[in-house]
């Protein structure tokens, strides 16, 4: 079987999409079987995760993401904005704010139109998710996770502050994020027993409260240049720890994120998205 396909990043988090709109690939376990192919960066194409581009009965259209793993996400900050440019360049839309189906609910990206090019994606990612059943984590409810103590070896403990931004976050604030072993605590923190789904997890240095130094490792991926839905968990934590405002750069190593929890509840994330490249793949 042949597979055409592209390949596009947000800030250096790069997914490969597909265009399922007329065509189905298979089922769940056989897109996963897919994505840990394609994703591999030495015997596939190379990439963090896998969108699949679908038509949908309650939006304009339908996204499902696959991590580098297989496992499947409920949503995707940079990829939606790939999505999005995707879909609006090869006029899948005509719109260029409409609605997108995902495990996550409807989210609703918008292209921001300069001299006839899109110069960025400003997608409402909705509303923050923080009762602790919801993020979810395991122990008794409570309305909010602030600066909870979670201790993964004798005598290393971090103070959390989790987020669903429709798939979980787990926030620390660091003094120095360059300084903290990301490939090392991360994983562990992904995996801990308090996290049922497991989760993403956000190490954090604010640097004022306009301003957040950011490194993320992903749930199912390792740790990516950037991560959308992580730099809105980040900016949430910041308000809820009352070290930022409601609105604050996110600089992530691949680039920059413009975050705002708005009055209305919702949190905006505004970014870029870049083709890379087109391709066929026999599988």
């Amino acid at each position: 079987m042949k597979i055409n396909f592209i390949k596009m990043q947000g800030l250096g988090n790069d997914f490969i999409l597909i265009d399922c709109i007329n065509k189905s690939l298979g089922d769940s376990s056989f897109l996963s079987y897919l994505a840990k192919k394609l994703c591999h960066r030495n015997f596939g194409i190379g990439a963090d995760g896998l969108i699949l581009i679908l038509p949908s009965s309650q939006a304009d259209l339908k996204m499902r993401i696959f991590n580098a793993d297989g496992t499947e996400a409920q949503m995707c900050g940079n990829g939606i904005r790939c999505f999005a440019k995707y879909a609006y360049e090869n006029n899948l839309v005509t719109k260029n704010k409409f609605t997108v189906e995902t495990l996550a609910g409807i989210i609703i990206p918008e292209l921001i139109i300069t001299k006839r090019q899109i110069s960025g994606i400003k997608v409402n990612m909705g509303t923050p998710r923080l009762r602790r059943k919801e993020i979810p984590m395991s122990g008794k409810d409570t309305p909010t996770v602030v600066n909870e103590e979670l201790e993964i070896n004798p005598g290393q403990t971090f103070k959390i502050t989790a987020v669903s931004m429709g798939n979980p976050h787990c926030v620390i604030s660091v003094d120095e994020v360059k300084a903290i072993a990301v490939s090392k605590i991360g994983p562990q923190i992904e995996n801990h027993p308090l996290f049922p789904e497991k989760t993403n997890v956000e190490f954090i240095q604010v640097l004022n409260r306009r301003e957040i130094n950011c490194r993320v490792w992903e749930r199912g991926v390792g740790e990516t240049l950037a991560c959308g839905t992580g730099a809105c968990a980040a900016l949430v934590a910041g308000v809820l720890t009352n070290q930022t405002d409601h609105q604050a750069t996110v600089h992530l190593p691949g680039g920059d994120l413009e975050i705002e929890w708005a009055e209305d509840g919702k949190v905006y994330m505004t970014g870029p998205a870049e083709l890379v490249f087109k391709g066929e793949i026999s599988i």
